[in-house]
């Protein structure tokens, strides 16, 4: 950063600079005609100063105090700067109480809750380019864009199939062979490969503002340095991280989002944001205050009677979404994202938070909830709540909805963890699971409200769920007390890495499985990204630190495990060719819908007892669309094989699509090259394998 300012200021103001009163409305900063309207709220704030500063210079060029009668109506404050053009830079500094529950810092610039871009460095992990005024001033940025053609793709969410993946680690790795790793644009360069494997969205971890170098820990294992790599520390609800940007101007990463979601909708992808509405990355009292903090600290967070930060969230801090100011903000967030920048939807990290009240009770029917599942501007958009917090709400099939919510289906990832590992008695959940969890979502929604998932960034890999008993996170610095203990998985006999051929054989059957029944299960499947080619954190459950390539994917593993990309790849084309599996409707009506029917190894006799390990389900019917080919899944968890008997379908045969008791590309066949059984009576299936067979007309 440069110390004096820099010669270009004609370029920022004009002839015509002049101060004036300015509008209450819209918060933020906004272009005007002839200058820019600032509007800032502070309920107890005693008095604000506007702070203006040229791009990449620490030297303020002026500042405006804002006069509490002229200046303010009602709790905002506000004014208007003619000449003044987009490209310039500000903050504010606020005075007030110095006591609890205020947290005023006179000294400090604080950023615009409301800026679509803050000074973040765009060299993600540059500590050269980092001051104390790095995320406290923001940039003002034309948002002039051409969009051309672009319009919301609005998939129907049963329709979807969720990829779950983060910026920087998609393309970080030099085997991506990008020239943009780690960026937006990066992410633009590997769209074919998405098209290809057929994924219906991407849900983007974290994307607004946020420190990647407020981690303080050091990997005991090599000495190096630990990152914050997910960004789930939000230092803004509206700006872009500057860091997944690969250009150097400030300001630009706005543009190269817009212009990633446009690719993106161009390839028929729908873009989801993983948004964190529950806590930000200022901490508690003992955090930085760079923001809300310093603005109006009561009103932005949950505070107890004693004034301290209450703690939800398991961040030192929970946003205060129930306040009439709060939900206003955060719908404010949410409309932008989708009017400005073109997102098709959301997922709530720790979304119980959103229903909790100001005094952190549970509401029964939240007012944020309700607002953003009745918004007009919001009536397309996707909506998945992370049901649950760190304070221990759980609210999977039990959050409120409107009729509009999806979840995250963490029983879902339970209960089909449990049957796969073999353990006994849980058939019974598997059939629940596997026909939409009519448990969870049959009195107010459908099976597309269910995200089902059996990975995500939060645990392990799908690879390291079969090769790992217990989490192995030393590498985090926090002497692996740190990631869920509850893993519910299986290590196939080895601990870890192993050359053994038997167990190496096992672990890609249980790979098999595991996306055999998310991609056949009714609801809506997520991935997670390098999933599909085996990607290992190598024990790591909370890989939340780890900025290299224990979290990059590496790319090699395409040549490397080509059979099980194939397998995802068939599975996915499966799945969107067979409407049953998507039939929204818990309802068979006027001969249209899903119909099921449980078998065990003898017809009609399907096993729910407590020692049961198998499972046999036919599912047949019509949509509007017409008849739609039988399915017939088998899935067996025990550690011997067994002959299943095959229902008779009228003038047609079965035709095997997977066998994961099959090596390798064997496993699975193309569609358009099935053959039918040789036997159409019973199927020998192996010892913890799935089957599916498709009815066809001979």
């Amino acid at each position: 950063m440069q110390s004096t300012p820099a010669p270009n200021l004609l370029s920022v103001v004009t002839e015509d600079f002049k101060f004036d009163r300015g509008a209450p409305l819209p918060l933020g900063s906004s272009i005007k005609r002839g200058g820019i309207n600032f509007a800032l709220f502070s309920r107890n704030a005693t008095q604000v100063t506007l702070v203006l500063f040229l791009p990449g210079y620490d030297t303020e060029i002026a500042a405006f105090p804002l006069d509490k009668t002229y200046n303010r109506t009602g709790d905002v404050w506000h004014c208007f700067i003619a000449g003044l053009n987009p490209g310039i830079e500000y903050g504010y500094r606020l005075d007030g109480p110095e006591y609890p529950p205020h947290c005023y810092r006179p000294d400090q610039l604080m950023a615009d809750p409301y800026a679509i871009a803050l000074n973040g460095t765009n060299e993600w992990r540059n500590e050269a380019h980092k001051t104390e005024n790095t995320f406290r001033r923001a940039i003002l940025v034309n948002q002039e864009y051409d969009w051309e053609f672009d319009q919301p793709i609005n998939r129907p969410l049963a329709d979807s199939i969720i990829y779950e993946m983060h910026i920087r680690g998609f393309t970080s790795d030099p085997s991506s062979k990008v020239n943009y790793p780690g960026t937006f644009r990066g992410v633009i360069e590997k769209i074919p490969y998405l098209k290809e494997l057929g994924v219906t969205a991407v849900e983007l971890l974290p994307v607004t503002e946020f420190d990647e170098l407020d981690n303080d820990r050091i990997n005991p294992e090599d000495g190096s340095r630990l990152y914050n790599f997910w960004g789930y520390h939000p230092l803004s609800f509206f700006a872009p991280k500057a860091g997944y940007s690969s250009g150097k101007e400030a300001g630009s990463e706005v543009n190269e989002f817009k212009d990633m979601v446009k690719a993106l909708h161009a390839a028929g992808i729908e873009v989801i944001l993983d948004v964190v509405f529950n806590h930000s990355g200022e901490g508690d009292y003992r955090g930085k205050t760079i923001s809300f903090k310093g603005i109006d600290n009561s009103t932005y967070y949950m505070l107890s009677a004693d004034h301290n930060h209450m703690n939800f969230s398991g961040c030192g801090n929970t946003i205060n979404c129930n306040h009439p100011y709060v939900r206003n903000f955060i719908l404010s967030s949410l409309r932008y994202w989708v009017t400005e920048m073109h997102v098709d939807g959301f997922r709530f990290d720790l979304a119980s938070i959103l229903g909790r009240a100001q005094d952190g009770s549970v509401l029964s029917s939240p007012p944020l909830l309700e607002q953003i599942a009745g918004d007009p501007i919001l009536a397309d958009t996707k909506l998945i709540a992370e049901a649950w917090d760190a304070a221990g709400l759980y609210q999977v099939g039990s959050f409120p909805n409107w009729g509009r919510w999806a979840e995250w289906n963490g029983r879902f990832r339970d209960d089909i963890r449990s049957f796969v590992r073999g353990d006994k008695g849980y058939t019974k959940y598997l059939a629940t699971r596997l026909a939409g969890s009519a448990d969870l979502y049959q009195s107010e929604r459908e099976p597309g409200h269910g995200i089902n998932f059996i990975t995500s960034h939060d645990g392990f890999s799908l690879a390291d769920l079969v090769a790992y008993n217990e989490k192995h996170n030393e590498a985090n610095g926090e002497d692996n007390n740190d990631g869920d203990n509850h893993n519910l998985s299986w290590n196939c006999g080895v601990e870890g890495v192993t050359d053994n051929p038997d167990i190496i054989a096992l672990r890609e059957r249980q790979i098999r499985n595991f996306a055999t029944l998310l991609l056949i299960s009714r609801g809506v499947p997520m991935i997670l990204a390098g999933d599909e080619m085996g990607r290992t954190q190598k024990g790591n459950n909370n890989a939340y630190c780890q900025d290299n390539e224990l979290s990059w994917l590496d790319w090699d593993q395409l040549e490397s495990n080509k059979s099980l990309y194939r397998f995802f790849r068939l599975l996915i084309e499966f799945r969107k060719s067979h409407k049953l599996l998507r039939y929204n409707s818990f309802i068979v009506n006027n001969g249209h819908g899903a119909h099921i029917t449980w078998h065990g190894k003898q017809l009609g006799q399907p096993d729910w007892g407590d020692e049961s390990c198998s499972i046999a389900m036919h599912l047949s019917g019509n949509t509007k669309e017409g008849q739609s080919d039988d399915v017939y899944l088998i899935a067996n968890a025990h550690w011997e094989d067994a002959v299943f008997e095959l229902p008779q379908v009228h003038k047609r045969r079965w035709y095997r699509f997977v066998d994961t008791g099959l090596k390798d590309d064997l496993s699975i066949n193309e569609l358009d090259r099935l053959s039918p059984l040789k036997n159409n009576y019973e199927y020998a299936v192996k010892n913890r394998s799935t089957v599916i067979l498709i009815a066809k007309g001979i």
